[in-house]
């Protein structure tokens, strides 16, 4: 396969209006400090969707995307959306927001890869366009993570925010677009990071409901130690694929979960932090969206340029982990 098969042609991004910074926790009972949060995580704030639907969100972010490079709803071939908090969990997220977006031509799915979705979908859109069957591509990662956090707990409920970024792709047919892939996932250690009940095996019931297990649950410290790992093994693949160095990168665009991850990673991957994109501080972790909003904000404020060579890397529950090198 000779890359660069597919594009990034834009990208946009849908973000709930209401702000909840660290202050406002004291609010709602949950005993912390803005500099507790800030000293472990480097969040500041986030965003919640009060009367935003995650299909709302994906729809704001993918219009913003399509208006950016005059592509119409029928012009897409494929909708990829990337999420672990779907507004309803039968039917797919993707086919309410094709319905929202009137897409009718296009074929809709979800994939479930958590933080690493959006490099998970965007691997299967240009194996897609290899195949010859898609010209132009659709892919979202949502959140809206506020309806599946356990507000009572003080180690997760700090740590989520909601919202949407949205990239089309489009066959490339010059010298840029997406140079390598690296994707791998080891579900064996999935309990250290899931929601243990609401599921066919322990469905809703008043007990589930009563014991708070349908929300997320997280061995933070065994996460932390896996994803540093995963994400600076990824990375040094997915360079290695491109036939690039950490020298060669102008951005590094990691999954914003933790500012102690992201500094790790980087310093793994021989990337500085000044060439960093880290927005973890006004968003807090958003999962799938995490890396398409960065993208978006990247590219709105110049960090991203024509020529530019960025690399992205994730990792998420599953566990899920990728990497991929782009040159805009």
């Amino acid at each position: 396969m000779k890359r660069p098969i597919a594009y990034v042609a834009a990208t946009g991004r849908g973000i709930p209006s209401t702000v909840f910074a660290n202050a406002d926790f004291a609010k709602i009972g949950i005993e912390t400090t803005d500099e507790w949060i800030v000293e472990r995580t480097g969040i500041k704030q986030r965003h919640i969707a009060k009367s935003e639907s995650a299909t709302d969100l994906a729809a704001a972010a993918a219009r913003d995307a399509m208006q950016k490079v005059h592509v119409q709803p029928g012009e897409l071939d494929m909708i990829v959306v990337a999420t672990a908090s779907p507004d309803r969990l039968l039917p797919s997220a993707a086919v309410d927001l094709q319905a929202a977006l009137g897409a009718s031509r296009a074929a809709a799915f979800d994939v479930g890869a958590a933080c690493s979705g959006f490099i998970y979908g965007s691997t299967v859109a240009e194996g897609m366009m290899a195949l010859g069957n898609v010209e132009t591509c659709l892919v979202v990662g949502v959140e809206k993570l506020s309806a599946i956090t356990d507000w009572k707990d003080r180690s997760t409920c700090v740590l989520f925010g909601d919202g949407a970024g949205a990239a089309v792709l489009k066959r490339s047919k010059q010298h840029k677009g997406i140079l390598s892939t690296y994707v791998r996932s080891d579900g064996t250690l999935g309990d250290l990071l899931c929601r243990p009940s609401g599921g066919a095996v322990r469905p809703f019931s008043t007990e589930v409901l009563d014991d708070r297990s349908s929300f997320i649950r997280m061995n933070g410290r065994e996460v932390f130690k896996h994803a540093v790992r995963s994400m600076s093994d990824a990375a040094a693949r997915a360079l290695d694929g491109a036939k690039l160095t950490g020298k060669d990168i102008d951005l590094m665009i990691p999954h914003q979960a933790n500012i102690r991850i992201i500094e790790a990673t980087a310093k793994h991957a021989n990337i500085p932090m000044d060439k960093v994109y880290v927005n973890v501080d006004r968003y807090g972790n958003t999962s799938a969206a995490s890396i398409p909003i960065a993208l978006d904000e990247a590219l709105e404020t110049g960090r991203i340029g024509d020529g530019s060579i960025v690399l992205l890397v994730a990792f998420g529950a599953g566990f899920t982990w990728g990497a991929m090198v782009i040159r805009f």
